[in-house]
Formats: C-alpha cells, sequence, structure tokens
C-alpha cells in the first residue's frame, strides 16, 4: 500500500496538472462554470498518488474544507471544495489552493532550515566537547 499522500503532495499534484487549465478559462473561452472553481478528476488524481479517490474526496470535502475555508470580513464563508457546481464535480477553489500550497511549502522549507542548523549546532558542539577531551 502507498503511503498517505500529505496535504502538500496532493495540492502540488493538482497544481501542476490543473494550472493550464485555470489559465484557459476566460470571458470568451468558458470551458467551466467559472475560473476560481476548478473541476478534478479523482480517480486520475487517485492514480497517480496510488490511493483510493474516496480517501481523496473525505481529504477533500471532510478535511481541508475545515482546515483551509474562510470567512471574509463581511462573514461570507470562502470554501475550498465543493462536491458539485452547476454541471462541474468535485471543484476546488483553485486561487485559495494555490495559497494553501505556499503556505506548505514555505512552512516545509522553514523546518528544513531549522532542522539543518540545529544539526549544525549539535556538530559544532560535539567537536567542541571531543577538543576539550582530546587537550
Amino acid at each position: 500500500m502507498a503511503a498517505i499522500p500529505t496535504d502538500e503532495r496532493l495540492l502540488a499534484l493538482i497544481y501542476k496538472q490543473y494550472i493550464n487549465d485555470f489559465k484557459a478559462h476566460s470571458e470568451e473561452n468558458k470551458i467551466r462554470q467559472t475560473k476560481i472553481w476548478v473541476p478534478l478528476d479523482l480517480d486520475m488524481l487517485a492514480s497517480k498518488l496510488r490511493t483510493d479517490p474516496d480517501l481523496l474526496f473525505g481529504r477533500l470535502y471532510y478535511h481541508m474544507n475545515g482546515a483551509y475555508g474562510s470567512r471574509t470580513g463581511d462573514g461570507e464563508d470562502v470554501s475550498f471544495f465543493y462536491i458539485r457546481l452547476g454541471s462541474d464535480k468535485h471543484v476546488v477553489n483553485f486561487p485559495l489552493m494555490t495559497s494553501v500550497l505556499a503556505d506548505l511549502k514555505e512552512d516545509k522549507k522553514r523546518f528544513i532550515i531549522s532542522t539543518r542548523v540545529a544539526g549544525l549546532s549539535l556538530l559544532v558542539s560535539l567537536a567542541s566537547v571531543a577538543i576539550a577531551l582530546y587537550f
């Protein structure tokens, strides 16, 4: 069984697969209901992630909607994912998703840098102890 995909991995795949679809929609070229709501093929995404489409649906609908949805200053809900929007099925708020992905990548980068600095500090400390014991 494949590892459960992280939010970052899932959103990065969605971004990679659908950025051109997002850009292609315009007033002259209406390929879906609205520009910001991009329909997803959960079967294709699940296949690429080697997981079950229902698990992806649950992750998007139950988890990410609550974790990443928000409210405007007027108190209006901003959803992350809808089951259906007009004739489009399994749609994600692409600009919001892209912002969440950027935040997740930034958090990961910060974690990696902090971990490397801590590792370097440990090496310097060990070297100091070794030098002190040797001399």
